[in-house]
């Protein structure tokens, strides 16, 4: 076992695929101290600087010396603080739909909504670039799976019509794609869930807080929260907390809940976690200047790489990647960028597709004009310096 490990190890270090982990001992939501090196934060998805907000510490603190530090039993045990019903009732009133259900993780929500939806009797059709959570909630559902190229409706209905009519079918992406940066064609996807007699599961893990009147998600923000049959969304991003959540209509999370196994067979979140997740709900729906800064600062940066000639794909949103194609020559990009003070992190196959290595940027509001500037100034030195950009 040990020798086959090491192996494989190797051949990961070999393809520049290795990733070792980097020491966090200090940040403020804008700069960070990894390995022991001041940078500016260009790689966390804070995107409206909520994480380090004193009034979520607060709510989390306030709650921790109510309840405790941990919960001690899953929600069916005796896990269930009131804490979970004012952060749903908190949510559901949000996202104006009937019930809400909070998961531990986004990863575990999907896992658990995805597997308690569809069996080996239905089939599921997942865009090319969906979340590994979303690829691996499939494979745990055991459901017959087509993946269709990416926002390629086109093929999407060419696999739709050559499904049995008698099985149930689903149909499920994210809605802003967390390694390009692009958006979902929703309202395409509504018309083919709509023809074919599927239902529609969108991901707003990277548009919650974002998109909409009140930051309720892409989904709103196109108001299709009518015609989407599943939302779900997470609260470790834009909201600045940890956990995930599922909305819909109450049969439905009813039955989640008496059949999603990763919300039955898990330790309730801790009470710190579940105040700081009602506090961000309010704030988050009353502070539209965050969403407008952050969608300011992405329009900037974007329209800055692509003059200095970077390939950004077809990023529209605050996730912007820089794609390189070559594993090792992404990895050195890291490297040097962090030595001039930025944290910005290689993404590589099998997150994805081989070929497409980049650097991924994540913006957050809480940036300053001054900071991207010098930031860009760094980029562009360090992309001519490798030979990204000439």
């Amino acid at each position: 076992m040990k020798k086959h490990i090491q192996s494989e190890l190797q051949r990961l270090e070999e393809k520049t695929q290795r990733r070792m982990l980097k020491n966090v001992s200090s940040s403020d939501g804008t700069w960070i101290v990894m390995n022991g090196k001041k940078m500016l934060n260009l790689a966390s998805n804070n995107y409206l600087g909520l994480a380090s907000d004193e009034r979520l510490i607060e709510a989390g603190y306030q709650a921790m010396r109510t309840y405790g530090a941990g919960a001690t039993a899953s929600r069916l045990i005796s896990g269930n603080y009131e804490l979970y019903t004012r952060a749903e009732e908190a949510l559901k009133n949000w996202k104006k739909a009937e019930a809400a259900l909070i998961f531990n993780s986004g990863y575990t929500a999907n896992l658990g909504i995805i597997a308690a939806l569809i069996g080996r009797d239905d089939i599921v059709f997942s865009d090319w670039l969906n979340h590994a959570s979303i690829i691996d909630g499939i494979r745990l559902s055991g459901a017959e799976r087509y993946r269709y190229y990416h926002n390629d409706l086109d093929h999407l209905e060419s696999l739709l019509k050559q499904a049995s009519p008698h099985k149930r079918k689903l149909i499920v992406t994210d809605s802003i794609f967390s390694m390009d940066g692009d958006m979902a064609q929703l309202e395409g996807l509504v018309t083919l869930k709509k023809r074919y007699n599927a239902i529609l599961m969108v991901d707003e893990a990277h548009s919650s807080g974002i998109y909409g009147e009140r930051g309720e998600g892409l989904v709103h923000h196109l108001h299709l929260q009518d015609q989407v049959d599943i939302q779900m969304g997470t609260f470790s991003k834009a909201l600045g907390s940890f956990g995930a959540y599922v909305v819909g209509e109450q049969w439905l999370i009813d039955y989640f809940i008496n059949t999603s196994r990763s919300f039955i067979f898990t330790t309730a979140l801790p009470p710190a976690v579940l105040g700081a997740i009602e506090k961000s709900i309010e704030i988050v729906q009353k502070e539209h200047a965050r969403r407008q800064t952050l969608q300011d600062h992405s329009h900037y940066f974007r329209t800055e790489l692509q003059k200095l000639g970077f390939d950004i794909g077809k990023s529209t949103t605050h996730i912007v990647p820089i794609i390189i194609g070559s594993n090792k020559q992404t990895v050195q990009m890291s490297e040097r960028l962090q030595e001039h003070g930025i944290a910005a992190v290689a993404i590589r196959p099998p997150t994805v597709p081989e070929g497409t290595s980049r650097i991924r940027f994540s913006l957050s509001s809480s940036l300053t004009k001054e900071e991207l500037d010098w930031a860009l100034e760094r980029i562009a030195k360090v992309g001519r310096e490798i030979g990204v950009i000439t």
